[in-house]
Parts: C-alpha cells; structure tokens; sequence
C-alpha cells in the first residue's frame, strides 16, 4: 500500500510534513530577513535604495534558478535527497552573508542564497502531495504553505527586535542554527513511495530531458497557463510585501516596533489564510477558492495603499485591511495541490519548480519597479499594483480544469 492510499495518517506523514514545512519556514525567514535589514546595510556598507532593490531583485532572481535547478534534480535524485541539498546551499548563503564587506560579495552570498531558497519550496510541495491521501492533499499542502508566514514573523522578530542590538553580521550567522538543525533530523524520512515506483522509467534520464517535456504538445498548454497564474500570484505577492516594511517606516511614519506588530498582524492573517484554504479548496474546489482569497487580497492592498488616508480616522480599521490583505494571499497554498494533480509523476518536481520558481524569479524588476514609481509618486503607488496581479490571479484560474479529487497513485 501507498502512502497516499493509507486512510489515517501514520506517524511517517506527520514527520515529513513537520519537517518540511519547517524547511519552508526557515527558507522565507532567510529570503526575508534581508528585507529588514536594509537600514543597517546602508548605513554600515554605504549602500544607497537602489542597490539594496538590485540585492533583493538578484536574490529573487537567484530563487528562480535554484527551484528549476533543483526541481529536476528531485525528480532524477528523489524527493528527500533534494530537500537536503537545499537547506545546505542556503544555509551556507546566510553564513557567508555574515561576512560582507562590499555590494559585490553581498550580491554573490544572497545569489546563493537564493539558489537554495528557490529550490525547498517545490520538492516540499511535490513529497507532501505525493505521500498524503487524495482527500487530505489540498489541506497538508496549504499547510505547509503557513510556513511562509511563520518565516516573515521570525524575520520581523529576529531583523527589527534583535538585530539592531547585536548587528546585522551576527544576526546573519545565528540565522543558519536551526536550518542546520533541520537537515540532521531529515536524514530519518523515508522517500515518495510514488516516486520510488516510477524512478526506473527515468532516474538515469538527463535532466534536460524533463524540461523539453515541458513545451511538448501534451504539457505545453498547461504548463503555459500555470506559469502566467503563478506569474500573476508571485507580483501580487511580492508587490505588496518587498518594500512593505520601508512603506510603513518611512511614509506612513510607524516606528520600528509598530512596523514589526503591522508585519506579525499582516502574517497573522496571512497564517490563517494558509491554513483555511486547503479546507475552503476541498468543500469548494480549487478555482472557487482561488477566486475568493485572491480578490479579498487584492482589495484590501488598495485599502492600504491608495485609501490608506481615507480610513485611517478609523485605526481599527487599518488593523482590519492589514489582517485581511494577509489572509488573502493563502491562495497561495493552493498552487503546490493544484500543480502536482496537472502534472504526471516522471516531470512533476520539474514542473511545480519550474512553473513556481520562473514565476518568483521573474520577480528581479519588482523592487526595481516599485522605487522607480516612489521617485515620481509614493511607495504606495508601487505596492498598489498587486492589487491588480492579485484580481488577474482570481479570473485566471478559471480556464483550467477542475482537480480536486485527482489521483497520483498511477504508474505513468
């Protein structure tokens, strides 16, 4: 028997969930901790705005290399070896990170950084929703997705409480214990039984193979109309959160400690976003919920960007609009279910990497983007524009088949 064909959960499921959504949460915390060390950075190293959005755009850029990289690599190599590989790049880009002393080398030590972040995400995603049963495959995979937030809270904690105490190189250095923690405890998962059954037909296959897989006739349509959703997931996202921390210190005059309660309220949402929409997916379906979390999303940004003077009279109601704009990105933990049930076994960590991490590499001009409208308008005005990426996301869902219910147990 399969794992995904087992009706309860056995303690084997609940290890490689916990241990990869504590993967993913420790992968968001290394990829947003920089987003709150900015001011040290330019004042330590002399950095001006601009190269600090190159750095950040570099990292991004760097994520959606590592995903694509190492999401052929999970499928060559299997599902919990990868996931070793990289938690060590990325720790190993933090640690390096510690020991900046120009833009250059901080630029080398958050690409590799960001090799390693872009590449936990999918092959999580991929172990998860081959191991877990069809009926609860939404759910744990939207699970999982929490991580996200769990990152950015420690991020806020770690990059606004503590690192003005004790400096941004030492916070750097502190920040690779637990992911070093993570990779001696994964040593004990078992690998994808799914994967295991069908690796003859391709373990000794070139990676490049599962690529122009990819673009053939059979997955050429999905694979294009997935990557423009999560092309339109990944800008509202990172539209709304790049800068978000600068926009509340600087223009809407929070001090560091409200900056670091607005971003836990933020997350907050965005955590139980996560968590409820693998429910709202399996009740509903996929596209409903997609729709309905995006369009919450995408109309609470422009609360607290474009209207932002209008409410913020009433204080509560700004608190409300930060909460919701979190909870709406939960559409995310959909896309790691919705991509695995498109996609066949033998390219499936290929894909979900591809589609996902081309999407969040493509991300390299948003920080850009975002200061060039603040030159000539406000920050606000470059935050709002995921409002609209997030909309485009809730209509673009519906020209894919419905997948709830998919099996994955077939030999393909």
């Amino acid at each position: 028997m399969l794992m995904n064909e087992h009706e309860k959960l056995t303690k084997d499921h609940y290890k490689i969930f916990a241990l990869s959504w504590a993967g993913w949460v420790f992968d968001f915390y290394d990829l947003m901790l920089f987003t709150f060390l900015v001011s040290q950075l330019q004042s330590s190293l002399n950095f001006t705005a601009e190269m600090l959005s190159l750095c950040l755009g570099v990292s991004l850029f760097a994520t959606g290399l590592g995903g694509i990289v190492f999401g052929a690599l999970g499928d060559k190599y299997g599902r919990k070896t990868v996931l070793q590989w990289t938690i060590i790049v990325y720790s190993i880009g933090t640690l390096l990170s510690a020991f900046s002393w120009s833009f250059y080398s901080l630029i080398i030590f958050r690409f590799i950084t960001g090799l390693g972040v872009g590449g936990e995400w999918a092959t999580g995603q991929t172990y998860i929703n081959e191991t877990f049963p069809d009926k609860l495959r939404a759910r744990y995979g939207a699970f999982m997705q929490s991580g996200a937030p769990v990152g950015v809270i420690l991020a806020s904690i770690v990059g606004g409480l503590i690192s003005p105490i004790i400096g941004w190189r030492l916070t750097f250095l502190i920040s690779i214990i637990p992911a070093i923690t993570v990779i001696f405890i994964r040593r004990h998962l078992k690998e994808s039984d799914v994967w295991i059954q069908n690796r003859d037909e391709y373990v000794n296959k070139n990676i490049f193979q599962e690529f122009k897989q990819l673009i053939t006739k059979e997955h050429r349509k999905i694979f294009l109309i997935s990557l423009i959703l999560c092309l339109f997931g990944m800008s509202a996202y990172w539209y709304t959160y790049s800068w978000l921390p600068t926009y509340l210190t600087k223009e809407r005059g929070l001090a560091a400690v409200g900056t670091t309660l607005g971003i836990i309220l933020i997350q907050s949402g965005d955590f139980l976003g996560y968590t409820s929409f693998g429910f709202v997916a399996e009740k509903l379906g996929r596209r409903p919920a997609f729709t309905i979390y995006s369009f919450i999303m995408g109309i609470s940004i422009s609360m607290i960007t474009l209207c932002w003077n209008q409410i913020e009279a009433v204080p509560d109601l700004i608190f409300v609009f930060m909460f919701l704009t979190g909870f709406g990105t939960g559409f995310f933990g959909g896309f790691g279910a919705l991509f695995s049930e498109l996609f066949p076994t033998k390219i499936r960590n290929t894909a979900v990497g591809t589609v996902f991490n081309l999407a969040r590499g493509a991300q390299f001009v948003t920080p850009v983007i975002i200061t060039l409208v603040a030159t000539y308008f406000d920050l606000s005005y470059g935050i709002a524009i995921a409002s609209i990426f997030a909309i485009l996301c809730g209509i673009w869902i519906w020209v894919f088949p419905e997948t709830k219910g998919t099996v994955l147990n077939e030999l393909d």
